[in-house]
């Protein structure tokens, strides 16, 4: 039982790295127990969860970081999920190029978000665009509604914890909106970021959002 509980608390200590299953894996092979096998890789499973789907409580300020993307394949009856793949890397890559070309990239825009009145303000260059948020179902959606400025622009989209901040993911047409209206307001033309909608060409349920990092 001693043997049990210390790898039970080594499977805590080194559930971040990438190789924790096969090392624990060793290790139990080794005590020659395959139920604190089943029980140590449950815990594993269930931290990993954790770093992910904690909910998001917005306050204060976060710095975007780059386009995040979201995206299905269809092949056959199967619909696969491709977040988190060279795919959607790809897409986030060559979307993050457009935007760049138009003043929008990593750590040129912020949100201070305030939650004791439920308003923000959008910082990018020249620009403060101010408006007001609403999390709902559990913390793992956000709307987002901009002033005249904006031409009361409103949004709604899911949340997600990451390990450095957020991510705010919408439909394409909503964030594609938001960006043409902020590159018009800093003079850029939004040539570019109209070849971004080209990306989702092909795929099912196209989502595309902001990394925010607090």
């Amino acid at each position: 039982m001693k043997k049990i509980i210390t790898v039970i608390a080594l499977s805590v200590a080194i559930a971040a790295s990438a190789n924790a299953q096969s090392l624990l894996g060793n290790i139990l092979s080794s005590l020659g127990s395959s139920s604190a096998g089943s029980t140590v890789g449950n815990i594993i499973s269930g931290l990993a969860g954790t770093v992910y789907s904690a909910p998001v409580s917005l306050n204060g300020t976060y710095t975007y970081n780059g386009v995040a993307c979201s995206a299905s394949s269809s092949e056959g009856n199967v619909l696969t999920n491709l977040a988190g793949t060279a795919v959607t890397a790809g897409m986030e890559s060559k979307a993050d190029e457009y935007l760049a070309k138009v003043g929008i990239k990593p750590g040129a825009m912020t949100f201070t978000f305030n939650a004791e009145d439920n308003s923000f303000v959008l910082n990018c260059g020249p620009l403060a665009l101010p408006g007001t948020f609403k999390v709902g179902e559990g913390e793992k959606t956000v709307t987002l509604t901009f002033g005249k400025t904006m031409k009361f622009l409103c949004m709604t989209g899911t949340l997600e914890s990451s390990l450095s901040g957020a991510k705010m993911l919408f439909t394409a047409d909503k964030l594609l909106d938001m960006m043409k209206k902020i590159s018009k307001q800093l003079g850029e033309k939004s040539s570019e970021i109209k070849a971004i909608a080209g990306l989702a060409d092909g795929y099912d349920q196209f989502r595309i959002g902001m990394k925010l990092v607090k």
